[in-house]
């Protein structure tokens, strides 16, 4: 058993350049691995692994760099798209993007997305929306749907307490800076190829230089939406995917 791991392990790595051929550490069911590994491929495809430089938040993927085979920056809470534009601002050549959770781009970094997509920054924005904190607990994030129980909203949440979720990509799109905004999703392979073609052309608008570009990838969190994988799955598209409908915003 151990040897077919290895081999599958070091079959990965070898079609997949920029992945490295590690175990990660996400639960069953979770979608950071699908969505690490979509890109990766479009990285490869386009062939600037060498140009490329990550940026990871505080969140469940804050340890990406141990993943990802190419340059990876870390960043303090919120704060992934100042140091995406202080990289790109110096080095205008590379490949800049974030990969950030709703905790870290639409709590503690909602000032930060805004005036970088404000002033049309040339990077690109994977914004993975699970709905919850998944590193620190299961706590309500801006992006929880609203009833939806959590460890800080036992009975759900509550519109009249806790406001209503927010749609990030919305907000964003009325931005003139804002040059490609889309919603994907990892429930199912048909979302799959969606979310890589949406990855993929995320970075092809940065290296034609048109500007700032965000896709938002809704994922599975079954541990802290008490489901299994399937039910988890199933939620985003019967649930999830209604209030946060999938498909492309703006496209400039």
């Amino acid at each position: 058993m151990i040897q077919k791991k290895d081999t599958a392990l070091k079959n990965a790595e070898a079609s997949v350049k920029s992945l490295r051929a590690v175990e990660h550490h996400y639960c069953a069911g979770c979608g950071h691995g699908i969505i690490h590994r979509l890109i990766c491929e479009a990285i490869d495809e386009y062939g600037i692994r060498d140009r490329v430089i990550a940026v990871a938040p505080v969140g469940c993927a804050v340890i990406a760099y141990e993943y990802w085979n190419f340059d990876v920056t870390e960043a303090a809470h919120g704060r992934t798209p100042a140091v995406a534009t202080g990289i790109k601002r110096v080095r205008p050549n590379n490949i800049v993007f974030t990969y950030q959770g709703d905790g870290d781009l639409a709590a503690i970094g909602t000032a930060e997305i805004i005036h970088a997509a404000n002033r049309g920054e040339n990077i690109t924005v994977i914004f993975v929306n699970n709905g919850v904190y998944g590193m620190t607990g299961g706590q309500m994030a801006p992006t929880t749907l609203a009833g939806q129980k959590t460890s800080t909203t036992m009975e759900g949440r509550s519109l009249r307490r806790d406001g209503y979720p927010l749609k990030i990509l919305e907000m964003l799109a009325v931005l003139p800076g804002v040059k490609y905004v889309e919603r994907v999703a990892v429930n199912s392979s048909h979302e799959v190829l969606r979310a890589k073609r949406a990855i993929s052309k995320a970075f092809k608008m940065q290296i034609d230089g048109k500007g700032f570009s965000i896709v938002e990838v809704l994922s599975m969190c079954p541990t802290y939406w008490g489901m299994t994988p399937i039910q988890a799955s199933d939620r985003i598209k019967n649930d999830v995917a209604i209030f946060y409908p999938l498909g492309v915003i703006k496209s400039c």
